[in-house]
């Protein structure tokens, strides 16, 4: 399932020719009973990464609106340790982030070594956002897909490990989504009229994903394209990335204080 979704170093991702809907092989109910399965996985992989306290796992969630990251979240590390989880977003620069380059802020958000990182959008946000409101030109966006192959490399040589994910929602799974933020009073908050601006150059967004997705997509940081108009799916999917990425790293406990076994407290 999970090579089907993976994006190979050097080809194309080819987000818009990729299935929206795919079950990934499982019903509904066969998927959440093993979603659930899998919660339970990596929050005992999560507590011997966090024991270990030699690596740190990073995983980069991005979508167009409305492809639902922050459900993921959520249903993924619903009932993990939360003091071995982090969860950073990133919207434009202010203040002292606009002082320094614009992987400076990444860098300080970075997952501690023990625990699990989650960005809820990421600085792939400074190639493709950029490059689509028209922040900077060209010249400026472009070198930044080897800046962040590089800075990728560099923190994976240091004992993060990265998983990146595109979460592929259809155009009219995003308009039923938008809708629904519209007419329920709870949700309407998530509702901005820009996103309809947005949602007017839908195919080019699709469009300059695929390039930054087929850019950065390497042996040591590789994309995966998930399928995100149904939600559990997503949500099995990412699970299965975060807790087979877990199993490869295989924490270990730390060996006990020698004479602790079998001691009595009076």
């Amino acid at each position: 399932m999970l090579d089907a979704l993976k994006v190979d170093p050097g080809e194309e991702a080819r987000i818009a020719e990729r299935s929206t809907d795919d079950r990934l092989g499982h019903d509904k109910d066969d998927g959440e009973e093993r979603l659930d399965r899998l919660v339970e996985r990596i929050d005992e992989l999560q507590y011997r990464l966090y024991a270990e306290d030699r690596r740190s796992l990073l995983l980069v969630l991005q979508g167009l609106d409305a492809s639902g990251k922050d459900g993921v979240v959520r249903r993924v590390f619903d009932g993990v340790n939360p003091t071995g989880v982090t969860v950073a977003s990133f919207k434009a620069p202010v203040g002292a982030e606009l002082q320094h380059d614009y992987l400076w802020r990444i860098h300080a958000a970075l997952p501690h070594r023990g625990t699990i990182g989650v960005f809820n959008r990421s600085h792939y946000e400074d190639v493709v956002a950029v490059r689509m409101v028209g922040i900077a030109p060209e010249q400026v966006w472009r070198p930044r897909y080897e800046h962040i192959r590089a800075f990728e490399r560099m923190l994976v040589d240091e004992g993060t490990t990265i998983v990146k994910v595109f979460l592929n929602v259809s155009r009219e799974e995003q308009r039923k989504r938008f809708q629904e933020r519209i007419d329920d009073p709870r949700k309407r908050w998530k509702f901005r009229r820009d996103d309809l601006r947005v949602r007017e150059r839908f195919d080019d967004w699709v469009a300059a994903w695929e390039e930054a997705v087929s850019e950065t997509s390497t042996t040591w940081a590789p994309w995966y394209v998930v399928p995100a108009d149904r939600n559990w799916v997503k949500a099995l999917a990412v699970a299965e990335l975060v807790a087979g990425t877990l199993e490869q790293l295989d924490p270990r406990l730390p060996e006990p204080e020698e004479g602790i076994e079998g001691l009595r407290i009076e």
